[in-house]
């Protein structure tokens, strides 16, 4: 193992309190430690105080309702997060149902309100690479529109990745936001970050969460993020959804609703095919029932 006094190694043996005995680089931000017990962990080098803090308090947030699977933290500080590895199989149906269980107890577990964010966890945090505000709101309308729609389309405006002539388009759906947002719900405890690819097959047979943007926020977003970008056994995963927590009346026609705000973090990050997205997905949400 390479020897460095301020790399994953020295990281995972800073806050396990066990020697490292193997390093691999997963990715230029991420590597597998394996410690003299035989415990495997994974490193991952942050942006900062601020995103680790905000990673490590989001995961415990999410463990502590004792509902979806999540890898325990070990420590952080201002460069490193240290978390459990997850090993990983394939993905499976029993398990999809299990896990939409599991998702539905997660977000009844609540949140003090919309947007906030979890103990200990800064205000300002992220949504992958993107800055995320996790500012207070008394209800989903108002609060998804000031905090989440508005604030990612002025960066895509000012990035020049949306028009201005294309902005009108947003706004109309924020200003009918109330109209369009369902029925009114508590905030839920939300992952706030569930892509496939944050979705984790474990090979124990269950299904395990990483990498969150946890806050309160309303639980269909969640579910649309999984729709988003596709998901193993989706039909599956609502299925012991809906079983455990039904959702209201009308949820699937307010999937490009809550899919507003991931396609424009997404714009904002990697440019105008995602930007050519949300348009789609505004035009969607106005269109007559």
């Amino acid at each position: 193992m390479r020897n460095s006094l301020d790399g994953p190694g020295a990281a995972a043996t800073r806050f396990t309190g066990l020697a490292a005995t193997s390093e691999r680089r997963l990715s230029e931000t991420l590597a597998e430690v394996t410690l003299d017990s035989g415990q495997v962990v994974i490193v991952k080098r942050g942006d900062g105080d601020r995103a680790s803090r905000a990673e490590a308090a989001g995961l415990r947030w999410l463990a502590e309702t004792g509902t979806v699977r999540i890898p325990a933290v070990h420590g952080h500080d201002e460069r490193w997060l240290v978390t459990d590895r997850v090993a990983t199989g394939r993905p499976q149906a029993d398990a999809a149902e299990r896990f939409g269980r599991d998702l539905a107890a997660l977000h009844t577990a609540g949140a003090p309100a919309f947007g906030a964010p979890p103990p200990g966890g800064p205000e300002d945090a992220y949504i992958g690479l993107a800055p995320m505000r996790n500012a207070t709101g008394p209800d989903w309308p108002r609060w998804y529109a000031e905090h989440r729609v508005l604030p990612y389309l002025r960066r895509a405006v000012d990035a020049g990745t949306v028009s201005g002539a294309e902005a009108p388009v947003f706004e109309q759906v924020c200003a009918r936001l109330p109209d369009l947002a369902g029925p009114a719900e508590p905030p839920a405890r939300l992952h706030g970050d569930l892509w496939n690819g944050n979705v984790l097959w474990g090979a124990d047979g269950h299904t395990w969460l990483i990498d969150p943007a946890a806050h309160g926020g309303h639980r269909e977003t969640d579910l649309a993020m999984l729709h988003l970008f596709g998901c193993p056994h989706l039909d599956r995963i609502l299925e012991g959804y809906q079983r455990t927590a039904p959702l209201a009346d009308g949820w699937a026609d307010r999937i490009a609703l809550h899919q507003l705000f991931p396609l424009l973090v997404h714009a904002v990050l990697f440019g105008r095919g995602y930007a050519e997205q949300a348009l789609t997905a505004a035009r969607t949400t106005l269109r007559p029932g």
